[in-house]
């Protein structure tokens, strides 16, 4: 049953694909060129339909994603598609069709815009939240953000990006946060010392790719002495992230983060279930899964997994969210940690 959904959806992608190729087809290549009628009005209307409502609807099947809000995103962003695959010659007629969606593309930037300049009016504020608040930072931020800023899409990949920042150069003098409810993940793992050799090795590349195209391509140097250099600021902010954001057990709740590339919180009444059995521990994880497990050289298992009640949205890169139904978690001291987790829950009973 599953193999079916999974080839029913490539089914879609591919069907998407050969309708962006045949369109491509059909207006810059000659044997495309040689099929065209003498009046192409009846194809281009053919081409309109097909990348302005038929390529959006199977892009957002196949992603799952398919709303009212996301469909009309999707046609105008096909109208913009339009105006670039076809050539002008045969698309005159049909013109101001295609400006709909440069219309409408350019409000959702103009709102963006807007939506931006609210963040940074609302700066002042959302620091002096962070400052006041007993969560680490990377929770702290972000909730601050939330409470002061509507959470669109841009919005949380910015934050995601100044979080990076402010690890990577203003957290240097900050101790990280200790305590009897305080649990680390990367003390008794290669987590740290893994990130090192990937900062070693982008540095060598960022020389050698430098040298290699600033002779042949400068742009193309510049570009790619940019991306690397992006490379090891983020690098360099997720072992601070990893560092100042031990695992932090509340009253209320679990703040659980992995540096930069995963957080989430769990609400006691949340949980279901604490599994601690070593033979189901160390069965393979469902994808409704989610790992806190700092990265080693030898494979590693969880010291316990928490099955939920409800599905809970947790915070991956950039920003993005993505509901798990389970969380699997290896701290540096896990038989306290275990200790802590039944007493929370047995006090909850």
């Amino acid at each position: 049953m599953v193999l079916k959904r999974t080839l029913n959806r490539n089914f879609l992608l591919i069907l998407l694909l050969f309708v962006l190729a045949a369109n491509f087809s059909l207006y810059h290549t000659e044997f495309g060129n040689l099929a065209l009628p003498e009046n192409t009005n009846i194809i281009v209307v053919a081409s309109i339909i097909d990348l302005a409502f038929i390529a959006p609807v199977l892009f957002l099947v196949w992603k799952r994603k398919l709303n009212w809000k996301n469909m009309i995103l999707g046609v105008a962003g096909g109208l913009v598609l339009v105006r670039f695959l076809i050539p002008i010659k045969y698309l005159a007629p049909f013109e101001a069709v295609t400006w709909a969606g440069f219309a409408v593309e350019g409000g959702l930037l103009l709102l963006e815009i807007l939506v931006l300049g609210s963040l940074f009016i609302y700066m002042p504020r959302i620091v002096r939240t962070v400052k006041e608040s007993n969560l680490p930072v990377i929770f702290s931020f972000s909730n601050a953000v939330e409470q002061q800023v509507k959470s669109y899409p841009i919005i949380r990949a910015i934050c995601s990006e100044m979080l990076m920042f402010y690890y990577a150069f203003a957290s240097w003098r900050k101790k990280p946060h200790v305590g009897p409810n305080v649990f680390t993940l990367h003390q008794k793992s290669s987590l740290i010392a893994f990130q090192i050799m990937l900062i070693h090795a982008t540095v060598l590349e960022m020389a050698g790719i430098h040298w290699m195209f600033h002779d042949k391509s400068a742009v193309l140097s510049i570009i790619m002495l940019v991306l690397n250099f992006y490379t090891v600021i983020f690098f360099i902010g997720d072992i601070q992230a990893v560092r100042h954001n031990p695992l932090q057990v509340t009253e209320e709740s679990i703040y659980i983060s992995l540096g930069l590339i995963k957080r989430m919180e769990i609400k006691w009444f949340d949980i279901e279930e604490v599994i601690d059995e070593p033979e189901h521990l160390n069965e393979k994880r469902s994808k409704d899964t989610i790992e806190f497990m700092a990265r080693d050289f030898e494979p590693v298992q969880p010291d316990v997994i928490l099955k939920l009640k409800r599905p809970v949205e947790a915070t991956l890169i950039m920003g993005m969210k993505k509901e798990y139904s389970k969380v699997a978690i290896r701290v540096d001291d896990p038989n306290k940690f275990k200790e802590v987790l039944k007493g929370k829950m047995k006090s909850r009973c």
